[in-house]
């Protein structure tokens, strides 16, 4: 294969890849090694004496050829396994992308556990970006493990990151990932029975995607939208709740959307306060003995450690989530934090919904 770098001088000599030299290498040094065992047992008058002395060198010689093969074999599979992580790594950055640290005045921090050991990536979504109607936020679970899973996930998030920008409240965003996920479940379908030439009324009856929309306003307003997903919980000074609004609706994919697609409030983030989303996996996590892994517990176990920030709290619940499962999760788990450090706000009391007065737990934060 030849490689031309875009805008290189005409006159550089284009550069040949490394590949078919690797390949000649890979197959060059077990054929050496063969050649050199069949040489000696053919050609070497040692190799047909019958005596103690004789048999010995035979015996070593071949056990240093097999000992080179097993040895290159080893370091081929190694250098396979290296170049396969950096494919994993590569489509997880285009994927699930790295969330940059601060949005808009909130600390954000976001990590994935796969339950596929060795994978990178699993069937979790997320995704925060900053626009002009506020941050927006993004939480999901795809049904099942594997490329299947993947592909749904990035065709949802693709048509996030677009609608998020575009549309002016939450109801038409999800309409577009509802709209984008039914085509990739079509284009699925007909790839998987290309033979019909038509497109099936309902391609994947069985796949479905639960999803939680959130945006924050810049006064800490939330609303939402949620899809069968579990509510994300609140924590603060005064310890764990959940941010709760209306009844989800049903998960993305089965069924049609309602054609009124209205969000709902639900109270305000604070200063100081975090929002942690996640996927069921956290809290459907069980022990040997089949004990569910308490997020709570582990959350208000985050809020005693000082300095309490986003990173801090996904390491002490992913540590006690490893620990509860002794590292065999089952599931894919993903969490997404947001922890809002900006100078206190003043909400009036008619505005805040349903979000608790500062007074009734701390003290208000002099501005940083």
């Amino acid at each position: 294969m030849i490689r031309i770098k875009a805008g290189a001088p005409h006159g550089r000599q284009p550069r040949t890849s490394s590949r078919p030299s690797r390949c000649a290498l890979t197959l060059g040094l077990p054929t050496a090694w063969g050649a050199v065992a069949v040489s000696y047992r053919f050609g070497c008058p040692l190799a047909a004496q019958n005596g103690l002395g004789a048999r010995i060198v035979t015996s070593a010689v071949f056990l240093a050829v097999g000992t080179g093969l097993i040895l290159h074999v080893r370091r081929a599979l190694l250098r396979e396994l290296r170049q396969a992580r950096k494919v994993a790594g590569a489509a997880q950055s285009v994927l699930l992308r790295p969330l940059p640290p601060r949005l808009a005045g909130l600390n954000v921090a976001a990590a994935q556990l796969s339950a596929d050991r060795g994978a990178a990536i699993g069937g979790d979504l997320y995704e925060a970006v900053a626009t002009e109607h506020g941050v927006r936020i993004v939480m999901g679970d795809v049904r099942g493990h594997g490329l299947a899973a993947i592909g749904t996930a990035a065709a949802v998030l693709g048509s996030f990151r677009e609608a998020a920008h575009d549309e002016p409240d939450l109801g038409r965003v999800l309409g577009r990932l509802d709209r984008a996920l039914a085509r990739h479940l079509r284009e699925r379908a007909r790839g998987e029975h290309p033979a019909s030439g038509v497109d099936p009324e309902n391609p994947v009856a069985e796949e479905f995607v639960t999803l939680l929309l959130l945006e924050i306003a810049e006064d800490g307003g939330i609303r939402a939208i949620n899809c069968g997903h579990p509510w994300p919980y609140r924590v603060s000074g005064a310890g764990v709740e959940t941010l709760s609004g209306a009844d989800p609706l049903p998960p993305l994919g089965p069924f049609p959307l309602p054609p009124d697609l209205a969000d709902v409030p639900c109270g305000h983030l604070l200063c100081d306060d975090s929002l942690v989303l996640f996927t069921d996996g956290a809290e459907d996590a069980r022990d040997a003995q089949g004990r569910f892994f308490s997020l709570t517990a582990a959350l208000a176990e985050a809020v005693r450690a000082h300095p309490v920030s986003p990173q801090a709290i996904l390491t002490t619940v992913f540590t006690a989530l490893l620990r509860h499962t002794d590292g065999r999760p089952t599931d894919d788990i993903a969490l997404l934090v947001l922890r809002d450090d900006r100078a206190h706000r003043r909400v009036s009391s008619g505005a805040r919904g349903t979000a608790r007065p500062a007074s009734a737990h701390r003290q208000p934060t002099t501005p940083r």
